[in-house]
C-alpha cells in the first residue's frame, strides 16, 4: 500500500464533511450538513436576538461565542467546496511526489518522516478537540446538576445556546435534544481541527519537499557530485522548485479567505470565552462553568497559533532553499550551472507564505497581536458590564 502525507483520520473527516473532491458520496454529505448548519444557525442566532438585553451577560456571550464557532466552521466547508479543484490539484502534486519517492528511494528518509510527524500532529489536534467538547458538555450537564432552579427541563440549561420553536417540557425532550447537540456539536468539533489538520498536513508536506530540495542542492554542488549526477541534474532541482512555489500558491489560494475568517472570529470568540471565565471566579458554579470553558478558549487559541505558526514555518522553510543554493559549491561548476544556481537563489528571495485575505502574513507576530485585541476587548466588556 502507498503511503501518503494525508492521514486515514483527515481522509475519513474530509470525506464525512464533503470536502474530498470528485467522489459519490459528495453531494449527499455536502446537502446534510447545509441543512443541519442551516437549521443549527437559525436556532443560535435566535437566542442571540430573543435575549441580547438578558441580565445574565455571560449566559449571552456563550450563546455568542458557540454561534460564531458554528458560523465560522459553515464558512470553512463553504470555502472549501467552492475550491475543490484546487484542493484537487493538491492532492495529485501530493501523489506525484510520492511516486516519485517510490523511485528513488534515496530521500526515503525525508518523506516518510513527514508523513508520520503528520499523523500524530493530526491525531493531536483532533484529540485535544474532543476532549474540549467532552469538558465543554460536562460543564453544563454538572452547572445543572448543583443548581436546584434547574429541577424542571424548561430550566435546564443546553448544551448550545438555542431558541426553539417548541418548550422542553418534558425529560424525553430534554434528554433527546441534548444527546442531538453532543452528538452535533461533537461533528463540528472534529469538523474544525480536520481543516486545521489538513492544513498541517499541507504545510508540513510542503516542508519535506523543500528539505528535500536542500539535500539535492547540496549533493548536486558537492566535490563527489559526479556519482550522483544521473539521479539529481540541473532540470529536476528546477521543476523541483516550481512544484514548491506553485504548492505554496495552491495552499494559499485554498485557505487565505479561510484564514482571515478565522482571526477575525477568534478574536471575538475568544473574547467572549474570556470574559466567561473571568467573571465566573466567585460564582457558586465556577467550576462547572471553567470545566467547560477553559479548554474551550486554548481550543480556539490554539487554532488561531496553528495557522500563524504554519504560516512562520512557511517563511523559513522557503528562506532555507536559497541558504542552502549560496551554501553550495556553484561557484567551482561551469558557467552554465552556475547562471542557473543564481536564479534559483533570487527566486528564494521571494518568501513562500500564507496570508490572511491576501492582506497580511499569518507569523507567530499575527498570534500575538489577536491575543491582544482579544484582552482587550475583553477589558472593555468587563468595563461595561
Amino acid at each position: 500500500m502507498q503511503m501518503t502525507t494525508v492521514s486515514r483520520v483527515v481522509r475519513i473527516g474530509l470525506h464525512i464533511y464533503g470536502v474530498w473532491p470528485y467522489v459519490s458520496s459528495t453531494v449527499f454529505f455536502r446537502l446534510y450538513w447545509i441543512v443541519i448548519l442551516g437549521m443549527a444557525q437559525v436556532f443560535q442566532y435566535r437566542y442571540v436576538m430573543v435575549n441580547i438585553g438578558m441580565d445574565d451577560f455571560s449566559q449571552f456571550m456563550d450563546g455568542v461565542s458557540s454561534a460564531l464557532a458554528w458560523s465560522l466552521f459553515y464558512i470553512k466547508l463553504v470555502i472549501l467546496w467552492i475550491n475543490q479543484r484546487i484542493f484537487f490539484d493538491l492532492l495529485q502534486m501530493m501523489d506525484a511526489d510520492w511516486r516519485d519517492y517510490t523511485a528513488r528511494h534515496y530521500n526515503s528518509r525525508i518523506m516518510t518522516n513527514t508523513a508520520h510527524l503528520a499523523r500524530r500532529a493530526s491525531r493531536l489536534i483532533v484529540g485535544l478537540q474532543v476532549v474540549a467538547v467532552i469538558f465543554y458538555s460536562t460543564g453544563v450537564l454538572a452547572a445543572n446538576a448543583n443548581n436546584p432552579e434547574r429541577i424542571e427541563p424548561y430550566a435546564r440549561e443546553l448544551i448550545l445556546k438555542m431558541e426553539f420553536p417548541f418548550n422542553i417540557s418534558t425529560e424525553f425532550i430534554y434528554m433527546s435534544v441534548t444527546i442531538v447537540q453532543f452528538y452535533h456539536l461533537l461533528l463540528v468539533g472534529c469538523g474544525i481541527t480536520i481543516i486545521n489538520s489538513l492544513l498541517v498536513t499541507l504545510i508540513l508536506h510542503i516542508g519535506g519537499q523543500i528539505d528535500l530540495l536542500r539535500e539535492w542542492l547540496i549533493k548536486a554542488f558537492s566535490k563527489s557530485a559526479a556519482h550522483s549526477t544521473d539521479e539529481i541534474t540541473m532540470r529536476s532541482m528546477i521543476a523541483k522548485h516550481q512544484k514548491i512555489i506553485l504548492f505554496s500558491e495552491n495552499i494559499e489560494n485554498l485557505y487565505t479567505y479561510i484564514s482571515l475568517m478565522m482571526l477575525l472570529s477568534d478574536t471575538l470568540i475568544t473574547c467572549c470565552i474570556g470574559y466567561i471565565i473571568v467573571t465566573s471566579i466567585g460564582d457558586p458554579n465556577a467550576a462547572a462553568i471553567l470545566v467547560k470553558s477553559v479548554l474551550f478558549y486554548i481550543t480556539m487559541n490554539l487554532e488561531a497559533f496553528i495557522y500563524c505558526l504554519c504560516g512562520e514555518y512557511l517563511s523559513a522553510k522557503s528562506k532555507m532553499i536559497g541558504n542552502a543554493a549560496y551554501d553550495s559549491l556553484w561557484y567551482d561548476f561551469p558557467a552554465k550551472e552556475s547562471r542557473i544556481m543564481l536564479l534559483i537563489i533570487l527566486r528564494s528571495q521571494k518568501r513562500l507564505t500564507i496570508t490572511s485575505g491576501k492582506v497580511v502574513d499569518l507569523c507567530l507576530e499575527r498570534f500575538t497581536s489577536v491575543v491582544k485585541a482579544s484582552a482587550s476587548y475583553i477589558s472593555v466588556l468587563l468595563a461595561m458590564h
